[in-house]
């Protein structure tokens, strides 16, 4: 593929999820920009990567409520500066910035910090710990693996079949990324 910038409304949108519950398999390795929509086609996120295949997985946990529909244009050789050329082509063209590209960014580009979703209890039993960072940490994993269990029950809900895995080694830090 050449350098040229395809217009987003000129791509076909492709399920996210397909009819096996699997993400679309031929994005697996390839360079290029992917633009997200929710279940009503509005645009969400724009975004590029090295492997398009890992990022919408991530993306997918991450923002499970709003991956439903994609538009993707891939290029051969990895250059940042097309890249860059195409997503912010496509975020003019939408006429507004999406809110996972603004306001929304870290929720979509970052692990999910559990802390950030504690219980009130979970609250109290971390802050009342004091000198006790193995403690900590263990609240910390506990957290992690109930934020964990609520995101394989949304994906479940949505027939995802795909291997989802997180690293374990952060979820002592509470945060949830995938491995």
């Amino acid at each position: 593929m050449t350098e040229d910038i395809q217009s987003l409304a000129s791509l076909e949108f492709i399920p996210y999820i397909d009819s096996e519950g699997k993400l679309p398999d031929f994005v697996q390795g390839k360079i290029g920009v992917y633009a997200i929509f929710d279940s009503e086609k509005v645009l969400q996120f724009v975004g590029y990567s090295r492997d398009i295949y890992l990022s919408l997985k991530q993306h997918l946990v991450r923002q499970t409520q709003y991956c439903y529909w994609l538009k993707v244009q891939t290029i051969d050789k990895p250059s940042r500066t097309i890249l860059e050329r195409i997503r912010e082509s496509w975020i003019a063209e939408n006429g507004s910035q999406p809110q996972g590209n603004g306001a929304d960014a870290a929720k979509w580009n970052d692990p999910i910090d559990t802390k950030t979703v504690m219980t009130t209890e979970e609250v109290a039993n971390y802050e009342g710990i004091f000198a006790d960072e193995i403690a900590k940490d263990k609240l910390l994993k506990n957290v992690a693996r109930r934020v964990e269990n609520e995101i394989f029950s949304l994906l479940k809900a949505r027939g995802v079949t795909e291997e989802i895995r997180f690293n374990p080694k952060l979820k002592t830090s509470g945060l949830l990324d995938l491995k």
